[in-house]
């Protein structure tokens, strides 16, 4: 019972410490759920797609309830008088008589006046505003869709940079503890030698001057693995001090070697089309300000004011129902002018988009280049390697036996420990060479 009781209180200071093995996978997945980009991408194609359903609710009509009052103390009155009219025939002649006509009189007070109802607007056509209205709503939201991939695409992109220099920055070290390891061993074999006066005293200190740059070589791999895993950390948003470990699998780069060779899937391809579209859309907007506008308006409601004689004369529930039509006639050119100024920034976005069509193509292809050399470079490090540890292999032999000197062997061993950096280097390079090639065909995902 007592040596669980310590296992448990030696062992509670350092559950904090526990490390998670984290996949290439995992690393993105963090990166995008903590991302600020990718949560500002997100609420900006929720807005865009708010905007495009209030465009397409043009389409239908509007109600609104509405209301006023007025008061007016205006009053008056107005007498016909008396009068005595000739009496008239069937042929239309007086007959020499006269009736008496009594006057009337009549008497009129404003007062309060108010009225109050529901009104329901329909447009019937508006020179195709509506439809290019919801058409640039439509593709708003599809850019801010594109706009969040891309997002993505850059987040995937730097994450898996960030992993791979922690890949690198690993097996680097491991390079550097096993070369550490050969030079440890071989210190022990020449100071074994020494005192047995089969070796120098020269040659324990050469062995030391290269031990001692293994420690130094050493010390700056592990600071720089440090670094490399709280650079990671900083990107898939988990605090820097988080103690990570990755299993250090990177995807298998050589099956999609070559195999797109198109801009059309990247986002900002599809971003500049559409912006395109929307400058088309602009075009449009201007041209319905020269056609007529016809909309159909209705009323129902309740009004009530102005005394006649004493008596009401609104008072009562009505329909009205009628059609709204506006022509424009002239106007100095001012809705020429907005044609004009659409056509012109129509065309802009086109230069533009040919342009940019042309860098993506070059990006591409130089990217498909860089990619052909990295796979060779990876092919000609693993063959050096190969050389190496043979050479390493067949110096240790000769120098054991005494038919090779100190520094071949050393040298021997520092070929060994260049050519795995190398092997290393071009490994991660590959894949990052691969990566950017993924990034510039839009096949990021």
């Amino acid at each position: 019972m007592k040596r669980i009781l310590l296992y448990i209180l030696f062992g509670i200071p350092f559950m904090g410490y526990a490390q998670t093995v984290m996949t290439l996978d995992d690393c993105i997945r963090l990166a995008k759920e903590n991302n600020k980009k990718i949560g500002a991408s997100e609420q900006l194609f929720l807005s865009s797609l708010h905007d495009r359903h209030g465009a397409k609710s043009l389409f239908f009509p509007s109600f609104s309830l509405t209301g006023g009052t007025l008061y007016s103390t205006s009053d008056g009155s107005y007498s016909s008088g008396n009068a005595h009219l000739p009496v008239l025939d069937a042929d239309g002649i007086p007959t020499g008589q006269s009736a008496f006509f009594p006057g009337f009189d009549l008497s009129y007070d404003l007062g309060w006046i108010y009225n109050g109802g529901i009104k329901v607007e329909q447009p019937i056509y508006m020179g195709g505003k509506i439809q290019a209205g919801y058409r640039m709503a439509k593709i708003g939201n599809e850019i801010a869709g594109l706009n969040k991939r891309l997002t993505e695409a850059e987040i995937i992109v730097e994450t898996s940079r960030a992993y791979a220099e922690v890949v690198r920055t690993k097996e680097l070290m491991q390079v550097a503890v096993a070369y550490h390891g050969l030079l440890t061993e071989l210190m022990r074999t020449v100071e074994s030698g020494r005192k047995h006066g089969m070796k120098s005293q020269n040659e324990v200190l050469k062995v030391k001057v290269k031990l001692n740059e293994s420690e130094l070589n050493l010390r700056r791999a592990e600071n720089g693995h440090r670094l490399a895993k709280m650079n990671l950390c900083y990107y898939i948003g988990v605090p820097l001090t988080k103690q990570i470990e990755i299993d250090g699998i990177l995807p298998d780069t050589s099956d999609d070697y070559g195999r797109d060779s198109s801009i059309c899937n990247r986002p900002e391809y599809q971003i500049f089309e559409q912006k395109v579209g929307l400058a088309k859309q602009q075009i449009v907007v201007a041209r319905s300000e020269y056609l007529p506008q016809i909309g159909l308006v209705g009323q129902y409601g309740y009004s009530n004011g102005i005394e006649l004689n004493g008596c009401k004369l609104f008072d009562d529930w009505n329909l009205h129902v009628g059609i709204q039509l506006s022509i424009p006639v002239f106007d100095f050119g001012r809705r020429m002018n907005k044609i004009k100024s659409a056509q012109f920034q129509y065309a802009q976005k086109q230069m533009e988009r040919e342009d940019a069509n042309e860098q993506m193509m070059l990006e591409m292809a130089q990217s498909f280049n860089t990619l052909d050399e990295a796979f060779l470079e990876r092919d000609l490090a693993e063959s050096s390697v190969t050389s190496a540890e043979e050479n390493l292999r067949t110096s240790r032999l000769q120098y054991e036996k005494g038919v090779e000197l100190l520094s071949d062997y050393l040298e021997a061993q520092t070929l060994w420990q260049q050519a795995r950096q190398t092997q290393v280097d071009a490994r991660i390079n590959c894949f990052l060479r691969w990566l950017e090639y993924q990034k510039t065909t839009g096949n990021i995902n």
